[in-house]
């Protein structure tokens, strides 16, 4: 049974869940990124930045992208859009989404084609949320490799 303050995290209500800015911050200061692929005004993480008025999934992803998809249904949109433009630009581009490997996402379009994965150790509290993610999260890279290990497990 799900609790009371647990259930924001099962619902299907909304699916946007802002980055934590200290574990963006930290990210950042690896990648240097150059996109939000998947922001609102007050949530862009950098000055580049896609609304969802704006469409990202009908849009070029050149640079370095930080994306944080909707959680839903659309999230695998955003995987295979991101795959698609690292390898029509050459792009870098970091997704956080859940850790859910036994997927036909991730065992079709993630691990064949990714550079690499980070199983991000704890779990996030994202903004906005009263309580951290009931998931674990991913970051699923297209493009390069960094060293992670401070935010968990590579692979």
């Amino acid at each position: 049974m799900i609790n009371n303050e647990m259930k924001v995290h099962y619902s299907s209500n909304n699916h946007t869940w802002e980055t934590p800015q200290d574990f963006f911050d930290k990210l950042n200061s690896i990648y240097g990124f150059t996109l939000d692929a998947c922001a609102e005004w007050h949530t862009a993480k950098v000055d580049c930045y896609y609304t969802k008025e704006q469409d990202a999934l009908n849009q070029d992803w050149k640079g370095i992208v930080w994306c944080n998809p909707p959680y839903g249904r659309e999230q695998i949109k955003f995987i295979q859009k991101a795959l698609e433009e690292y390898k029509k630009h050459g792009s870098t581009i970091v997704l956080l989404i859940p850790a859910r490997p036994d997927t036909k996402v991730w065992q079709d379009d993630i691990f064949p084609n990714a550079s690499q994965v980070c199983f991000v150790r704890g779990r996030l509290k994202f903004g906005g949320a009263e309580y951290n993610a009931p998931f674990p999260c991913a970051l699923v890279v297209f493009g390069g490799y960094k060293d992670m290990s401070s935010i968990g497990w590579c692979v």
